[in-house]
């Protein structure tokens, strides 16, 4: 939330209060303790008019001297409330503001060698979920773009920053779960596999790539191999699969692998989705 604020609003002083006491309501123990932190936090710092929409201004405003501004405490100017919102997520996003929004749709990547089914996954768990799903960019623009089945390096940079960005606009439509179909790590693997080098911005894109995701699942190659005009063959599909687990279990990154039918894979991912973020995150 504090990361919310500030981005928002770059020119407020924001103040953490992570260590605030727990217990609520109006007793005069409970109100005492409430203000004896806020003055506490502001250290000294002078204010004139304190904000809220619950009871609790008086109270609080009488303790700091400045002047009482509740607002709209019936929610009748603007008809919401937390917890309206975290019960529904259209509401979610009718009301919260987009960065706020993006931040709660929890991100769920899928990776794999060519043909092992990501794709045809990533369709079917969007459907089960009734969300969105982000196509491999990096095939598309292949696929309009390559000359003999290659791509320039700063091409490729393109490719993976071109893959956030669609990410970042389809997780504003999403419904608590957006499904990506690779991610930036897959494009620096084919830099290196192609070219023997990724340039810097890429392997920075790379890197950081993994905090955007709350699950990574790695498709098993246990389908039928589609051996199609842009793939380099079963012995390539097998070695892409080997360096991909290799390089997330020497950079303890952690993941989930997923076999078997279509079925049986959104059934696998299904029974271990990460917590619905509206649910978990405080909103007051």
């Amino acid at each position: 939330r504090i990361a919310w604020v500030q981005t928002l609003y770059p020119q407020v002083e924001v103040l953490a209060a992570h260590d605030g006491p727990k217990e609520t309501g109006y007793t005069e123990a409970i109100m005492r303790a409430q203000e004896a932190y806020i003055l506490q936090v502001l250290g000294g710092r002078r204010v004139t008019h304190f904000f809220s929409s619950e009871p609790y201004g008086k109270h609080v405003s009488e303790a700091l001297q400045v002047l009482d501004m509740r607002v709209d405490m019936a929610r009748e100017i603007v008809p919401i409330s937390a917890t309206r919102i975290r019960a529904d997520w259209n509401l979610a996003q009718q009301y919260l503001a987009p960065l706020v929004y993006q931040s709660l749709v929890q991100k769920i990547v899928l990776l794999g060698a060519p043909s092992a089914g990501k794709t045809t996954l990533a369709q079917a768990l969007a459907a089960a979920l009734k969300t969105e799903w982000v196509a491999d960019y990096g095939r598309t623009y292949w696929e309009e773009h390559q000359v003999d089945r290659r791509l320039e390096p700063e091409e490729l940079v393109t490719i993976a920053r071109t893959h956030i960005q669609l990410e970042d606009a389809a997780a504003l439509k999403a419904q608590r779960y957006l499904i990506c179909d690779t991610n930036a790590f897959t494009t620096w693997h084919f830099a290196h596999y192609y070219h023997g080098f990724a340039l810097p911005e890429l392997s920075e894109l790379a890197a950081q790539c993994w905090q955007r995701y709350a699950q990574v699942w790695v498709c098993d190659i246990d389908f039928p191999y589609a051996d199609t005009w842009e793939r380099s063959g079963e012995v390539n599909q097998r070695e892409f699969q080997q360096f991909i687990l290799q390089y997330l279990n020497e950079q303890q990154i952690p993941y989930r692998m997923v076999s078997g039918s279509v079925t049986e894979r959104v059934k696998q991912v299904l029974q271990q989705l990460p917590p619905d973020r509206l649910l978990t995150v405080q909103l007051n």
